[in-house]
């Protein structure tokens, strides 16, 4: 007999029950049945899985290493079931996006949904950059659309391939009425706002070593960094508890004024990554060229990067 899954569900479902009784009733089968089933699987893996006694059953050390790679098997092929019944639904060419949050991943699915109507596009979305990247390395996702700073490599770079969307030069985000929002000047030094307050959003990449050695080149440490959502941050902004960093790509925004940081003293680099074995490596330039186009758009609708834009770790 070749053992099944339907077996190794068996077998699952006895340990978790701890009593051929219990696990009879549980998969809706007669306890003879059962018992019947459990000495043929006990048969093709070669020895005795369970001992039976008064209090039960208890798995033997042959059947401590079935349960042990059930365990792992059986939720793996439910994975892949319920993958492969979503990639049959959605098709073969649709387009399966994950990003960091900001304005580039929404609108590349608004250029990809023009582009190819009909053809389906899901989104995933998190503050790691790594998750993100791990979901396109493992294969539940086509494409990664994520940020680094400076030259600072991408998540999984021996597994996947990345080009650059493009690159920001880091402004920072000042409520209105700001002193450095109310001055006729195009570009603030960071040194200027050493007494402040700062506040940015969570990310796993090194924006916030690179910031903190970008403080002490201009000379301070910051006080106080609040780290918290995009829609805190700016509110912390707006209400003059704060200032902020972020990129010239966010339509403007109420209370909130941006200004270019003296020196260009930090940059933030919008990557595109895919596996180069997976299925959508073959769509990878025109979903490349689609990002472009989409960060191209977003930064005209903030008049060209003197606009408010969104806080520093959004793609």
């Amino acid at each position: 007999m070749d053992l099944e899954l339907r077996h190794l569900k068996i077998v699952r479902a006895v340990a978790d029950a701890g009593s051929l009784t219990r696990a009879a009733t549980a998969l809706g089968l007669a306890q003879p049945a059962l018992s019947t089933q459990l000495k043929r699987i006990e048969r093709a893996l070669g020895g005795t899985l369970f001992v039976r006694g008064r209090e039960g059953v208890r798995a033997t050390p042959l059947g401590e290493l079935v349960l042990e790679r059930a365990r792992v098997l059986l939720p793996a092929v439910c994975e892949l079931q319920e993958e492969a019944q979503r990639f049959a639904r959605q098709g073969a060419h649709g387009h399966r996006l994950g990003g960091t949050h900001g304005p580039l991943l929404g609108g590349l699915v608004d250029r990809l949904a023009r582009a190819e109507p009909g053809v389906p596009v899901t989104t995933y979305t998190s503050w790691s950059e790594r998750e993100v990247a791990g979901g396109v390395a493992d294969g539940r996702l086509d494409f990664a659309l994520v940020g680094v700073c400076g030259e600072s490599a991408p998540p999984e770079p021996g597994r996947l391939a990345w080009m650059e969307v493009a690159r920001d030069p880091v402004h920072v985000m000042l409520a209105e009425d700001h002193p450095l929002a109310l001055a006729p000047r195009e570009e603030v030094d960071l040194a200027e706002l050493a007494a402040e307050a700062w506040a940015d959003v969570p990310g796993d990449g090194c924006f916030g070593d690179c910031f903190a050695a970008a403080c002490v080149r201009a000379g301070f440490t910051p006080a106080c960094v609040y780290e918290t959502d995009t829609a805190s941050c700016v509110h912390l902004v707006q209400v003059g508890r704060a200032v902020g960093l972020c990129r010239a790509t966010f339509p403007a925004t109420p209370g909130v004024v941006t200004r270019p940081l003296a020196g260009t003293p930090l940059v933030w680099r919008h990557l595109l990554g895919w596996h180069p074995a997976g299925r959508a490596a073959a769509r990878a330039a025109d979903v490349l060229e689609q990002a472009r186009a989409a960060h191209a758009e977003a930064l005209a609708r903030a008049g060209g990067g003197l606009r408010p834009a969104l806080p520093w770790s959004a793609a």
